[in-house]
């Protein structure tokens, strides 16, 4: 029912109730059934209020309850809701002229709990003007109370987007338009000076290259970092090995640490593995290497490890020892609106928004990012995120053949996890979310052979990086070299040497 609705029944029914006071034990079985009303009537000049049936039920509380222990219903509203309560009580003294109120407070129950109600209350009252008794019908109003905040933080949070969108907008701007000063300002010099030197035209033309490069790093980020936003991007996840994934961004860095005499120490195991968009992670991890780089001096060391944090956490590492970041701009470094940025030590320009898109990236990854880093000591970040479970999917048609897999691999490898499927078709069914860390299949089985399933999976691992193990007893030459082309190193023949499949399971995982 409508709210304001409801609240006009209720009033129209404590003014009956005022009237004849035979309708309120009528009204007593109307709302009987109802955990969240009750009614009150009190009698100041006596002393007492009588309570419903219902006050115990809402509250905790029966009435006896309370006055046996020299309280009043008083004694039972939150501490910061009583200032309000007296001074509703206090004017109802005084102001002769009303004869009905209402009145949103919180009381404590019986249990601790803190909850809502609205009164309603209607006012009787002697030939002196005096109050001779409140008749009070209160009902629990939390569902709308918690509404009206959840309301009361969505449209904060609006404001408070809209803002930093005003904000960012204004320093974006400025950005996005300096680096055409020395664009437009070279070219300028290129076209109108004819007698210019090869040495000074490709100067110049660095300066723009650079400023070119600059701009078109700052727009890219700017994308990546809309998409992150407005959801746009959204990780694939996937088994990646770590090591891995921090021997490419290191590759990519080599040149210009080589170029500074930097030496970058890598210390992690090869059997950590993560759960993760391959392409995201190497976007935010790039960002923490290149910064490293950027703001070391010469001859300095990085070093990156990975440790397990935790059950089911990995924690990497990047510590440099470079120009370290003072503490007042601490705050600043993942702050979209502030846009810190700082030239690097050889005068390297960056957008300002690489770690800002970082944080993006390991948020949505559930991971989390802190650091330490002091003027002239170096930085230190570390960043924890999902370690990948170790899966195995046993594709098999034949069910005793799949059982006795599955015994011995869940008896002889530790630490994994087994799903079994008895065809192609259901496999695939199984690894939309996610794929498993390694996959034993059949060749031969009804719907899908095993060349036609790993064909299929290997549109989502284009990486190729889930291992596959395939066993038939129908093998060739022709069916082999298939096999290796959809990136199966491991074809063996049926029956299969159990202890040999073991083996290979904890090569490939480990």
């Amino acid at each position: 029912m409508n709210f304001f609705l409801f609240s006009v029944s209720i009033q129209k029914k404590v003014g009956k109730m005022g009237e004849d006071l035979s309708g309120l034990r009528e009204f007593e079985n109307i709302i009987s059934g109802i955990d969240h009303i009750f009614w009150t009537i009190e009698y100041p000049s006596e002393g007492r209020t009588v309570y419903s049936a219902n006050f115990l039920k809402v509250t905790g509380y029966s009435g006896n309850e309370l006055d046996a222990g020299g309280n009043d219903y008083f004694s039972i509203i939150h501490e910061d809701e009583r200032e309000n309560y007296l001074k509703l009580r206090k004017e109802l003294e005084i102001n002769s002229l009303i004869s009905s109120t209402e009145l949103s407070y919180r009381i404590i129950t019986k249990e601790g709990n803190t909850i809502w109600l609205k009164e309603l209350i209607k006012i009787d009252r002697n030939s002196n003007a005096g109050i001779e008794r409140l008749i009070k019908l209160a009902f629990c109003i939390d569902d709308i109370q918690n509404h009206n905040a959840e309301l009361e933080t969505s449209v904060r949070k609006l404001q408070e987007l809209n803002n930093a969108k005003d904000r960012f907008i204004s320093i974006v701007s400025h950005d996005l338009r300096s680096p055409f000063a020395t664009l437009l300002g070279f070219t300028e010099i290129l076209l109108q000076e004819k007698d210019l030197s090869e040495e000074e035209s490709t100067e110049y033309l660095t300066y723009i290259n650079e400023a070119a490069k600059t701009q078109l790093n700052l727009i890219n980020q700017l994308i990546d970092w809309s998409r992150l936003q407005t959801g746009r991007i959204k990780p694939e996840f996937t088994r990646l090995n770590l090591r891995m994934i921090i021997q490419n961004i290191v590759n990519n860095w080599l040149e210009e640490a080589t170029r500074k005499r930097i030496d970058i120490k890598m210390d992690v195991p090869p059997e950590i593995s993560i759960t993760a968009d391959e392409r995201l992670i190497t976007q935010a991890l790039l960002n923490f290497l290149s910064n490293a780089v950027r703001f070391s001096e010469e001859g300095k060391d990085i070093h990156i490890t990975a440790v397990k944090f935790k059950k089911g956490i990995i924690e990497l590492v990047f510590k440099d020892e470079g120009t370290g970041i003072a503490e007042e701009n601490h705050s600043k470094l993942f702050d979209i609106n502030e846009k810190f940025c700082l030239p690097g030590t050889k005068g390297e320009k960056g957008s300002g928004l690489g770690l800002t898109i970082s944080k993006e990236i390991i948020d949505k990854h559930f991971g989390e990012i802190w650091f330490y880093s002091k003027p002239g000591e170096g930085s230190e970040f570390h960043i924890t995120l999902p370690e990948a479970k170790n899966t195995i999917m046993i594709v098999e048609d034949d069910f005793a053949v799949r059982t006795l897999y599955k015994h011995k691999i869940a008896e002889s490898v530790p630490n994994v996890d087994l799903v079994l499927a008895d065809n192609g078709y259901h496999a695939i069914s199984l690894i939309i979310d996610e794929l498993p860390s390694m996959i034993i299949t059949d060749h031969d089985m009804p719907f899908m052979n095993g060349i036609q399933l790993i064909e299929a999976i290997r549109k989502k691992d284009i990486s190729y990086s889930v291992p596959v193990v395939v066993i038939s007893a129908k093998l060739n030459d022709e069916i082999k070299i298939k096999y290796q082309q959809v990136g199966v190193k491991e074809v063996i023949n049926k029956p299969v040497d159990l202890d040999e499949l073991v083996k290979i399971i904890n090569a490939t995982l480990n």
